[in-house]
């Protein structure tokens, strides 16, 4: 587990590497602000699958899932293997593909939905963050 003030990574993913280099708490706290408590939970694509299950009813893995659990709260949950896989289908590297579905989770926490609205605040902060 790593944590720094309002942010917390946990990794289940069993021996798969964090990303070192995703500037995690600088797009939380410019999103979220710095007072947001945020968890980010690294997931193995069964685990990731029986959540999915679960909050969603879909009996699949999903790269992202966000949790609100107050104004100022929440958790994503990630599950790595999956954003590999998924990395190219959108034109991305993985690193580039997680840095865009942690902006993605941060902004469903924000209060936004899939939208044209949602999609320019995504290239705005990849832009601010690339």
């Amino acid at each position: 587990m790593i944590e720094t003030g309002s942010f917390t990574i946990t990794n289940k993913t069993n021996g798969i590497p964090t990303l070192v280099g995703v500037p995690f708490v600088s797009i939380k706290n410019k999103i979220l602000g710095e007072k947001y408590e945020l968890s980010l939970g690294l997931l193995t694509p069964l685990k990731q699958k029986q959540i999915n299950l679960k909050y969603r009813n879909k009996n699949e893995t999903t790269n992202i899932l966000s949790f609100p659990f107050s104004k100022d709260s929440g958790e994503i949950t990630i599950d790595p293997i999956k954003v590999k896989k998924d990395a190219p289908l959108f034109q991305m590297t993985y690193p580039q593909f997680f840095k865009y579905l942690f902006i993605h989770g941060c902004l469903h926490l924000k209060g936004f939905e899939h939208s044209s609205t949602m999609e320019r605040q995504e290239k705005k902060y990849l832009k601010i963050f690339s």
